[in-house]
């Protein structure tokens, strides 16, 4: 047989390219360090020690590997699947580790190697891939080994998530949390940020059109008057649309259309494309805004009526008859050369006003009674809304889910949670995977946790196809089933929270049942281990018992 590391000089292009500074084993070694630590601030510290010894495309790499990341933040994703690791382990298992030009793995080559893995495509390039990755394999000690698979699968385990490698970058570069925050929203890709970081480059950016950026997020929020003691006795309620949240960007006469995972999706939506150029005067602008299937009613759609109308790319002219989308403008990032963000949100809502027209706008109510928000509530529920979102009148427009300027009321209780695993299914269900392992983020770990376990929801068309697209991210196959790399986003609804020590968190969901498919958000985007607490304690208030439980 032909020794594996031949095989990887010759598909690295027989050299190591550019200069590194640390080693891949240099890596594992900090990983393993991560993991042992419970500390959150001494997890950003060590990250922080690490980073600052890298050079600008080490740093790069460095990010999108220590958080899980399979690509780039818009890169071809390293889709390898569980059979292809296992084979290429098996060709690479017994190998003394293969010390090729006289020094170990860089940690950059490791990264320059997997994209070039994800690039491998046409006849056999299955083959060519457990080829490459034996040969990657057999340069690794066992420890790089089990790390690498770690790398591979996204599932990292050591508790630094994006939100502790921002920390590590602000305590490395001795900036203020929130300001790295911020260029992290600007820039959306964890890796520019490391880079740039690096090289000490990290000006203050401004959000501009025809870049998108992340959307900020709401919190989930269990009753009126919680969410009006959040924001200081006054909120500012908007409807909650069953829809899919748009990125509208604005320059001159060109229009561009983002989805909060900044995919463009410019060429899919004429009908909305025309209405913003017809509707909305300004030179240029970035605004936040949803789209929702409307019916001949004049009703909105069903959220699955509005995926399917957005991701469709045929036939455009039936889909614009059929089911004609309608744009409601909540917010404003950047208007004629200005970045808004920082301003509060009713000077922000004020600017909208004055170039938006009214039909385009999402209606706001200023209120501070719980009963007259009950009651917008029950009227936008009647319409086909969600719920409501409130918006503290004070707030900036900030990037992600843990703060508690908007927060989220809905008529009734759903959380966004990731698929972990999932069993195969009886009787009618034979041949599907049908029985899915629900999990939830926990911040404390930075791991996904499960919570349950359904198999309630879903249409025979959608088993199917879940059954799919589980089976192409499987990472382990059992007789019972599958483990899956946590890349599928459910809404499910739920009874309740429940105590369960079967589970890590000590937390359950209670007849869970699928309400959705989130294909729009990202894993990193569902809910956490600490949402669940907070309505499991709002259960125990409400029963009269929160003195008698504690978590």
């Amino acid at each position: 047989m032909r020794n594996p590391g031949e095989k990887f000089s010759a598909w690295t292009g027989g050299g190591h390219r550019g200069v590194e500074r640390r080693t891949f084993a240099e890596f594992v070694e900090l990983c393993q360090r991560l993991e042992a630590t419970e500390s959150r601030s001494a997890k950003a510290r060590m990250v922080a020690a690490f980073m600052s010894s890298l050079g600008p495309e080490e740093a790069r790499a460095f990010a999108y590997m220590l958080v899980g990341r399979k690509s780039g933040e818009r890169g071809k994703p390293i889709n390898v699947g569980w059979s292809t690791v296992q084979r290429a382990l098996s060709i690479a298992e017994g190998s003394v580790p293969l010390d090729l030009w006289g020094r170990r793995l860089g940690l950059l080559e490791v990264w320059r190697a997997l994209e070039e893995l994800s690039a491998l495509e046409g006849p056999g390039s299955q083959e060519k891939r457990v080829r490459a990755l034996a040969s990657l394999f057999v340069r690794c000690t066992p420890e790089e080994r089990g790390w690498l698979v770690r790398v591979l699968t996204g599932e990292m385990r050591h508790g630094v998530n994006h939100g502790v490698f921002l920390e590590a970058v602000a305590a490395m570069l001795r900036r203020d949390l929130d300001e790295i925050r911020y260029a992290d929203m600007v820039y959306s890709d964890i890796g520019k940020l490391a880079e740039l970081a690096v090289r000490n480059e990290l000006a203050a950016q401004q959000v501009e059109p025809m870049r998108p950026v992340r959307p900020m997020l709401a919190e989930m929020c269990g009753s009126p008057s919680e969410a009006l003691s959040e924001h200081g006795g006054t909120s500012c309620f908007e409807p909650k649309y069953d829809g899919i949240r748009l990125q509208v960007h604005v320059s001159g006469g060109e229009v561009r259309l983002f989805t909060r995972r900044l995919r463009d999706v410019t060429q899919n939506l004429p009908d909305v494309v025309e209405a913003v150029r017809r509707e909305i005067r300004c030179r240029s602008a970035v605004l936040d805004s949803e789209a929702i299937a409307v019916g001949h009613d004049g009703r909105p759609m069903p959220f699955q009526e509005t995926v399917r109308r957005v991701g469709r790319e045929r036939e455009l002219e039936e889909a614009l008859r059929e089911l004609p989308l309608a744009l409601r403008v909540f917010d404003v990032l950047h208007l004629d050369g200005k970045a808004t963000v920082l301003m509060p949100y009713l000077d922000r809502r004020r600017l909208l006003e004055e170039f938006v027209p009214p039909e385009m706008l999402a209606p706001v109510s200023r209120l501070s009674d719980p009963k007259e928000v009950e009651e917008l509530m029950r009227r936008n529920v009647e319409t086909g809304n969600e719920g409501l979102v409130a918006k503290d009148p004070r707030s900036p427009y900030i990037p992600g889910r843990r703060g508690k300027h908007w927060l989220k009321l809905k008529a009734s209780e759903t959380m966004d949670v990731v698929i972990v695993a999932a069993e195969w299914g009886h009787g009618r269900r034979s041949g599907w995977l049908s029985n899915y392992h629900l999990a939830v983020y926990d911040d404390a770990s930075g791991r996904f946790v499960m919570v349950g376990k359904t198999f309630k929801g879903l249409t025979d068309a959608e088993f199917e196809e879940m059954t799919r697209k589980l089976l192409s991210i499987a990472v382990e196959r059992q007789p019972w089933g599958v483990v899956v790399r946590p890349e599928v986003v459910v809404e499910v609804a739920f009874n309740e929270v429940q105590r369960s020590p079967r589970y890590e968190g000590g937390l359950a969901l209670r007849f869970a049942r699928i309400v959705r498919i989130r294909d729009d958000k990202a894993p990193t985007e569902v809910n956490t281990l600490e949402d669940l607490r907070r309505v499991f304690l709002r259960q125990m208030e409400r029963r009269g018992a929160s003195e008698r439980f504690s978590l």
